[in-house]
């Protein structure tokens, strides 16, 4: 697996899977969906937190819990639906306390009712390593669902937030890199207690003006990349959306800021295409949402990842990120 990796892994699985003829969209997006006729959509969604790979040290079982519901809801954010039920699987070691239990507990809940959905059921069972596996559900228009695919050259390449705190936070956590007290407790609360951006996701898919859409969760980097595969264009990334004082904090670590904005993963942000006659639509959506759109770059005709750089050059983005098995 080390050598195959986890996304070539997941392309010899779907090879040996029959195809659905009621599944939209495709294999390959950041939900699953059935259609149900009159046009709805069933929406699916899993994931699965694992604490030797996606629980930081100092990350409590509480935080946990509700990070694995976010991890779903973010996804169906980007997708513009609405959460309604949570399923949440659960891997106990045979040492987790009661009390423990009673915090991944109220973990789960507190990560659905933030976003008006409800855990309805799961299931248990012993493992070595906590495992938290939350499937979410949701129901939306065929025509309204925001993939990845549907990018244009042209558009207007978005994110709703700032990068590069998650980088330095875990760099902070898994290397003992010490930051000033300012930007420490930003990065820590980004990681321990992310949050999905659901309400700017489903008020910018309501306007028409997105082309695509992903979240941020493996980096923004390898966000575009996925988004330039699945819609076939390129982009060219004009201004780096880099958080306040990241960019310093970087360089005094010896970290390049585009590093750090481009290679942190955790952010739960979204990656959108937005069509350029609808810009002020969309900014003005994300605004009544409580989140500011950043406009970041452009889709080319022309594949591949550029950055312009501060003398009006591009230089090649390099396509990497989080991928289980080879990180």
């Amino acid at each position: 697996m080390a050598e195959l990796g986890e996304r070539k892994a997941i392309e010899l699985i779907w090879s040996a899977l029959e195809a659905a003829p009621e599944a939209y969209p495709p294999p390959g997006d950041d939900v699953a969906g059935w259609k149900l006729g009159d046009g709805l959509l069933a929406v699916l969604k899993t994931d699965m937190l694992v604490a030797s790979t996606d629980v930081p040290l100092g990350m409590s079982y509480y935080q946990a819990a509700r990070k694995a519901v976010v991890m779903s809801v973010s996804d169906l954010a980007a997708k513009g639906v609405r959460p309604l039920a949570v399923l949440a699987s659960l891997g106990l070691p045979r040492g987790i306390t009661e009390r423990e239990l009673a915090e991944l507990a109220e973990g789960l809940n507190a990560g659905a009712r933030e976003y008006g959905a409800y855990v309805i059921g799961g299931d248990t069972n012993e493992c070595p390593d906590l495992v938290i596996a939350c499937f979410v559900f949701g129901v939306c228009r065929e025509n309204e669902l925001v993939t990845r695919s549907g990018a244009r050259p042209g558009d207007i390449l978005a994110v709703t937030g700032e990068f590069g705190l998650t980088y330095l936070g875990l760099k902070a956590l898994l290397e003992g890199a010490e930051l000033s007290p300012k930007v420490r407790e930003r990065a820590l609360k980004v990681i321990l207690m992310p949050e999905a951006r659901l309400e700017a996701g489903l008020a910018l898919a309501k306007t028409g003006a997105l082309t695509a859409s992903i979240d941020s969760s493996d980096g923004l980097a390898w966000s575009l990349a996925e988004l330039s595969r699945a819609s076939g264009v390129g982009f060219v990334v004009e201004e780096l959306p880099i958080a306040p004082d990241v960019a310093e904090e970087a360089a005094r670590l010896g970290v390049e800021p585009a590093e750090a904005c481009f290679y942190g993963g955790e952010e739960y942000e979204l990656v959108l295409t937005v069509k350029p006659d609808a810009w002020e639509e969309a900014v003005e959506a994300a605004e009544r949402a409580g989140v500011e759109l950043k406009r970041i770059g452009r889709a080319t005709r022309e594949p591949g990842l550029w950055l312009r750089g501060p003398d009006g050059k591009l230089r090649p983005l390099e396509a990497r990120g989080w991928e289980h098995f080879r990180a």
